[in-house]
């Protein structure tokens, strides 16, 4: 196993709850009555009851202090549960946080359009959020909220699978990549993620400030389904 694959591996693992390993011998021999025996391991049957699995553990969290600022609901996540297509945002808004739904307001609207303009339809792909919950006044998410987090949007990739993530903004691409590049650096290439092809892009919200990077959103959405279609 080379360093990557054990590092993805250790990283796999953290999110599942493994605390560590042991190499000592006595561990591996520990006697079998020496703790209670595992619950058996159960699988879900499809993505749907996957991603259904993943909701019912967020529960109404309140796991980071977003819930203590002002957050009304989880916003957890829309769309079919085996798109191939996947959009990650940054984190809901006060228009998504009255209707738990991600991707509502006027960018969401303007998302609907560029989703369209590839020849998909909103439901034909999954929308979700790098955090859950809306933070105050629509601040950037903090390093503690994002740590909390985003273990559930890794198993809503993992759940469903996609063939193409797009990542849509400075933060969501900073944070899936593990980078400080600005997202002007990062957007135009793609990216190897969790299985799948990621491609940095602008969000919607900064398309309705600056109306004249719209040309180079629809040359990522042309590379998304130049990748769809090559994928298929």
């Amino acid at each position: 196993m080379d360093p990557d694959q054990l590092k993805e591996h250790l990283r796999f693992a953290a999110e599942i709850g493994v605390a560590g390993v042991s190499r000592d011998p006595v561990w591996r021999t520990r006697p079998a009555d020496a703790s209670e025996p595992a619950a058996p391991l159960v699988f879900s049957k499809n993505s749907a009851e996957a991603l259904a699995a993943v909701r019912a553990d967020i529960g109404d969290c309140t796991r980071c202090k977003l819930h203590t600022l002002g957050r009304r609901q989880i916003v957890f996540g829309v769309g079919n549960p085996d798109a191939d297509l996947m959009f990650v945002g940054e984190a809901p808004g006060a228009d998504e946080d009255v209707q738990g739904i991600p991707f509502v307001g006027r960018a969401g609207q303007l998302l609907t359009k560029i989703i369209e303009a590839i020849d998909l339809k909103r439901e034909d792909v999954y929308i979700a959020n790098v955090i859950k919950c809306r933070p105050p006044q629509n601040r950037n998410p903090d390093p503690d909220e994002v740590g909390t987090c985003e273990p559930f949007l890794f198993r809503q990739i993992d759940s469903i699978k996609p063939k193409v993530i797009v990542a849509l903004g400075k933060f969501a691409a900073q944070t899936l990549l593990r980078t400080l590049d600005p997202i002007s650096r990062l957007r135009g290439r793609v990216y190897e993620y969790r299985g799948a092809k990621l491609i940095p892009t602008f969000h919607p919200a900064y398309l309705l400030r600056n109306p004249s990077s719209k040309r180079e959103v629809w040359e990522d959405m042309k590379l998304v389904k130049r990748l769809l279609t090559s994928e298929a």
